[in-house]
């Protein structure tokens, strides 16, 4: 910060503070993987988390204690038949014995979850958000449009009112007129004043509903269905804080699918086989009887091993070109706990070969087999640059 000339302007303790919060956001960005790994958020167990940050010292010479020296000869030596010290063990909070030796400090912060997700998507956005006419969901904006005489002193426009106050004494100046009093015509007069005009503009709202679609078959173990959940739950935090109008829906499928609230779907199982079509044929039910196209941006994110039924193969790529048509996007998060398959499996080259018109949605697909891999499937789907059909390995 040191670089720019505004940073000089404040006093020293404005400075440290300035400082010290700079620190704290690069600690958060940089334990940003670890904080949407943690479990205990994601089973509601709290809603805080800790972040260490290191304590912060002004430059200042350190003394060496009686005893310390460095430099190369100047240690005491070896002698034939000294036992030498094994490699230390790693230092740590709480590891090692007592003693008299200076260690290292640092800050622990708590903070809300609700300040991670504001870092968490600072730049993240929605892909291909666009403006749906409708009803209620129409938001309010206030343009300027115009001047009056009248109005709040706090919309007075200075500069139009000047030049009112030159065009009205020039006019009197070329009229050749003096005063009767014999003083020079006033510098503003109350006709002078300008105030600018607000005037009440009603535009189509970003509407969206956002699908999260998960499989729960036999096939997915709990390992998975965590990856899965913990991906899903920093997704919706993230959402609901960034757009006002969006909608989630939750929709779990096995052979059948069923749509749940959000409290039961991140506590939901199932057993038995895998068939994708099932959820994709739910969610366009859904998307038929509650949300229209031409008002709605919809989104689905599904969620699976990549597992399904050989004989489905035809139903899913159907269904899922049929979603395409009417959605912005749709995401594939492929999840394995026991190995990285790299979008190989079937329902992996589902989404990669599924054809699309001109007009259908873009789709992506990321693989993610531990807790750190969260956050960047989060970048990769929420990015603000979604082109084309796109994969990540």
């Amino acid at each position: 910060m040191s670089e720019h000339g505004w940073y000089e302007l404040f006093s020293r303790g404005a400075r440290d503070w300035l400082r010290h919060n700079e620190k704290v956001r690069e600690a958060v960005h940089q334990h940003l993987p670890e904080l949407v790994a943690n479990a205990d958020v994601l089973e509601g167990g709290t809603r805080t988390v800790r972040v260490p940050v290191r304590m912060l010292e002004h430059h200042h010479f350190r003394l060496l204690r009686p005893g310390e020296q460095e430099g190369v000869g100047q240690g005491e030596g070896v002698r034939p038949g000294d036992r030498l010290a094994g490699p230390a063990s790693p230092a740590g909070p709480g590891r090692g014995p007592g003693g008299r030796e200076q260690g290292g400090m640092e800050f622990v912060l708590e903070l809300q979850v609700d300040d991670i997700v504001d870092w968490l998507w600072d730049e993240m956005r929605l892909p291909n958000l666009q403006p749906r006419a409708g009803g209620a969901a129409e938001e309010t904006d206030w343009i300027r449009e115009g001047w009056d005489r009248k109005g709040a002193r706090s919309r007075l426009d200075r500069r139009r009112s000047f030049r009112e106050s030159l065009k009205r004494r020039a006019s009197q100046a070329g009229a050749a007129q003096p005063a009767a009093d014999g003083k020079p015509p006033p510098a503003f007069t109350d006709d002078d004043l300008r105030f600018r005009q607000l005037n009440r503009r009603a535009r189509p709202a970003t509407q969206a509903v956002v699908f999260l679609l998960m499989d729960v078959s036999g096939s997915m173990a709990d390992a998975d269905r965590k990856l899965a959940k913990s991906f899903f739950f920093w997704a919706v935090q993230g959402l609901r804080r960034q757009y006002r109008h969006i909608e989630t829906v939750f929709v779990a499928h096995t052979t059948e699918a069923w749509e749940f609230d959000e409290a039961r779907f991140f506590e939901v199982r199932g057993d038995g086989g895998t068939i994708a079509s099932s959820g994709f044929q739910k969610v366009q039910e859904i998307v038929a009887e509650r949300y229209s196209p031409s008002r709605y941006n919809i989104y689905l994110f599904y969620a699976s091993d990549g597992d399904n039924a050989l004989s489905d193969r035809a139903d899913a790529a159907a269904r899922l070109a049929q979603l395409r048509e009417s959605a912005s996007y749709c995401g594939f998060l492929e999840v394995s706990a026991a190995v990285q398959r790299h979008l190989t499996t079937e329902t992996a080259r589902l989404f990669r070969n599924s054809p699309g018109s001109g007009g259908a949605g873009t789709l992506g697909s990321f693989p993610v087999s531990r807790t750190e891999d969260i956050w960047n499937a989060v970048r990769h789907f929420f990015s603000h640059q979604q082109r084309g059909q796109e994969s990540a390995s």
